[in-house]
């Protein structure tokens, strides 16, 4: 079995420049968030979990998804904070179509979790965070944040391998491109 999802990664140069943004709020809140990779960082468009380790049936969804569906323009935008514990930025540009790839990138012949917001994970608190404000601090600093266009031009299937990445968190393997056409 292998535990798998669907993604569009961003641009190095969207990358880095939320990098360069974050930088001072890293150094500032070092202790109170745990922050993600940015090797890591990604849009997931369906997490499909556990599956046969071909995933045969993810594949062959995906790849009639993307054969239907352009690319698209998008960039990262402001900030958020799922149960004042998981910090994300938010994304803009063509979000009416990336809502729609979303939606059909969950394959209803496998128990998926919808993806109702999309959102690129940044960061996250510890169980025990010590200042109940470090959160929404970092939200309203990065409120007004946009990072560059970048144009996602692929679905990617990803398989994740818990506790094998940096600091004990995932390691992320790309399976498969789909190009969007």
């Amino acid at each position: 079995m292998i535990r798998v999802f669907a993604a569009l990664f961003p641009s190095d140069e969207a990358k880095e420049h939320l990098v360069t943004a974050l930088r001072p709020i890293r150094d500032f809140s070092r202790q109170e968030i745990r922050w993600t990779d940015p090797d890591n960082w990604h849009l997931t468009l369906a997490f499909y979990g556990d599956q046969p380790n071909e995933a045969s049936a993810i594949r062959a969804h995906l790849v009639q998804i993307a054969a239907f569906r352009p690319p698209l323009s998008l960039h990262l935008s402001g900030a958020g904070a799922f149960e004042n514990r998981t910090l994300w930025t938010g994304v803009g540009g063509d979000t009416d179509n990336l809502r729609t790839l979303m939606a059909e990138s969950a394959d209803p012949t496998v128990d998926v979790r919808p993806r109702q917001r999309a959102h690129l994970t940044i960061g996250r608190t510890g169980r025990r965070s010590h200042d109940p404000y470090a959160v929404p601090d970092i939200v309203r600093a990065l409120s007004v944040y946009r990072g560059p266009d970048f144009t996602a031009d692929e679905i990617c299937l990803v398989q994740s391998h818990l506790g094998q990445g940096r600091a004990g968190g995932s390691r992320y393997e790309i399976l498969e491109r789909f190009e969007l056409r």
